[in-house]
């Protein structure tokens, strides 16, 4: 008695077919299971026996084998519990083969027979998409996860006993007098049943045999675009830039930095609003679009941190990390590798505020991910690569005091100012596209803040327009990226400068002893300014200001 069930592991970002053999044959009982097994797989045998158990299928004195082939990916996660135990069932006649015939199943069981929510789903789905699976049976949680992936039959599961009717072609309330299979009060079981609207499904007349109709999701495109759309020009937590006054010179360079997606380091005083400048950021940036998505829903999917009610990512993420964050956590990693926070940012922002207090090694780790997009994982288990396309959004005070070069407040000694500069080290301020000064505000200006809004006080909506602009200039010009991920070729095809633009570059490469990565990325910069301008060349005057970006005001550093 032998069976063959589709499941699928995670492997990096990807997903990757697996299949659960089981036999079942005579012999000395036992329970194995073989194929590269993480621990946790490993315990499977334990769950899925009890779960059989009562779900009221005892397992007979029989030798039960099972091998997750192929043998040489390393299994890891709860996920295949339940097609283990469909396996079982189908070598034991319980469930005829051509039931479960290109059909792929994924889920944890508890002991109780209930179908437990998993992580990964959205790849598991997308993969089973592409490799022409058109029917995957989930847990109920993970159901409108997967229901994004288009084509797909995504059926959510809340107990064994529910997969079992299903595969028999039963209805799921057939003989339950109505109730829900598990239907018990104060259960997780009841708790599931009592949203059967939600689950979006509907129960034909006994004419078509009680089979189920399904609700599926419909212009899966535009409804993701309305999603992102619900606040056009808001930032985190519907913040506005109308809120920030004065600091005219921090918002237009958070302006250049969110219309070419370049790296921002914010600079000044507590207080003077670098942290409220910086979280509104994310209101002015593009939407995502489709394909945006799905990649950004998957790495938030692999990492477990998709659920029923928040099944799709569609706006861009922004995290802030505490500064005692460690280069792990920071770039992923683990004895099963997952993604860290810089892939959670992926196309949105990093912000990273009291730069010089997190540890030197955990930034000079982000020299690699700014340059290449991914970050590369190496374990004993295998190489992962996840994206890490994120804009660096970084804030510091000048000096440890935070008063530097104001000297009637300012306590520190010029040692200590140079030291904690020095905590942000060459390589990594070489990658910073654009560093803006934000001076401490007067009295005046916050006065001005208490109206309603003053005359030419842009909101985020404003400035929101003019990005859209630039960044449609950039798609226009055919590259299709933003003008940060411009490669070198495309660099000199797009950013070429005039003779006047040439004898400044000329002259500020000299001064100011650049490299060969900070003057690709002044073009870029300039680029950027001019398509804010609105002009098909990168003129003199746009150049000029792209190299007052690399320089930090206030004479901060000499580079």
């Amino acid at each position: 008695m032998f069976s063959n069930i589709l499941t699928a592991a995670i492997c990096g970002m990807d997903a990757s077919i697996v299949h659960a053999e089981v036999d079942v044959s005579h012999g000395l009982p036992g329970f194995l299971m073989v194929g590269y097994l993480g621990s946790e797989v490993r315990e499977a045998t334990e769950r899925v026996r009890v779960a059989l158990k009562n779900t009221g299928i005892t397992l007979p004195p029989m030798r039960i084998t099972v091998n997750l082939s192929p043998a040489d990916i390393r299994k890891s996660g709860t996920s295949f519990d339940l097609p283990v135990a469909v396996g079982i069932l189908q070598a034991l006649g319980h469930v005829e083969e051509k039931e479960t015939e290109k059909v792929m199943f994924a889920g944890e069981l508890s002991l109780d027979g209930e179908v437990n929510e998993i992580r990964g789903v959205l790849p598991i789905v997308r993969m089973a998409g592409e490799r022409g699976i058109k029917r995957c049976i989930v847990p109920w949680e993970n159901e409108k996860e997967g229901a994004w992936i288009p084509n797909m039959e995504v059926i959510g599961v809340s107990s064994l006993k529910e997969v079992i009717e299903l595969l028999k072609g039963k209805d799921r309330e057939e003989g339950n007098g109505g109730k829900r299979n598990g239907d018990r009060a104060g259960t997780k079981g009841g708790q599931k049943d009592g949203n059967a609207k939600e689950r979006g499904r509907t129960e034909t007349d006994a004419g078509k045999g009680g089979k189920r109709e399904r609700k599926k999701q419909e212009n899966h495109s535009e409804y993701i675009l309305c999603a992102a759309a619900r606040q056009p020009g808001k930032g985190e937590g519907g913040l506005d830039f109308a809120q920030v006054r004065g600091q005219a010179g921090a918002k237009r360079a958070a302006e250049i930095a969110a219309a070419g997606f370049h790296n921002l380091l914010l600079i000044g005083p507590p207080g003077a609003g670098k942290t409220m400048i910086a979280k509104r950021i994310s209101g002015i940036l593009p939407l995502l679009t489709k394909e945006e998505c799905l990649e950004v829903s998957s790495i938030y999917s692999i990492s477990g941190l998709l659920n029923r009610r928040n099944s799709f990512i569609s706006t861009r993420p922004f995290l802030s990390p505490h500064h005692t964050i460690t280069a792990q956590a920071l770039s992923g990693g683990g004895a099963y590798p997952r993604p860290g926070v810089i892939s959670l940012a992926h196309k949105g922002i990093l912000f990273l505020d009291e730069m010089p207090e997190f540890g030197s090694t955990a930034l000079d780790m982000l020299r690699q991910p700014l340059e290449e997009k991914t970050i590369q994982i190496v374990r004993l288990g295998g190489s992962y690569e996840y994206p890490a396309d994120f804009m660096l959004v970084g804030a510091m005070n000048p000096c440890p005091c935070g008063y530097y070069p104001d000297m009637e407040r300012c306590r520190c000694t010029q040692t200590a100012i140079r030291k904690y500069q020095n905590r942000l080290s060459g390589p990594v301020l070489d990658r910073i596209d654009i560093c803006a000064e934000v001076p401490p505000l007067t009295m005046e200006e916050l006065e001005e803040g208490g109206r309603e809004r003053q005359e030419g006080q842009e909101t985020s909506a404003d400035i929101r327009s003019r990005v859209l602009q630039a960044r449609e200039m950039q798609r226009r010009r055919g590259s299709g990226k933003s003008n940060a991920a411009l490669t070198l070729e495309e660099t000199r095809e797009f950013c070429r400068l005039d003779k006047d633009g040439k004898e400044l570059l000329e002259k500020a490469f000299g001064k100011m002893k650049l490299s060969a990565r900070a003057y690709s990325r002044i073009l870029k910069v300039a680029r950027t300014i001019a398509d804010l301008d609105g002009s098909e060349t990168a003129l003199k005057k746009h150049l000029a200001e792209a190299i007052s970006c690399r320089v930090a005001s206030g004479g901060y550093w000499e580079r």
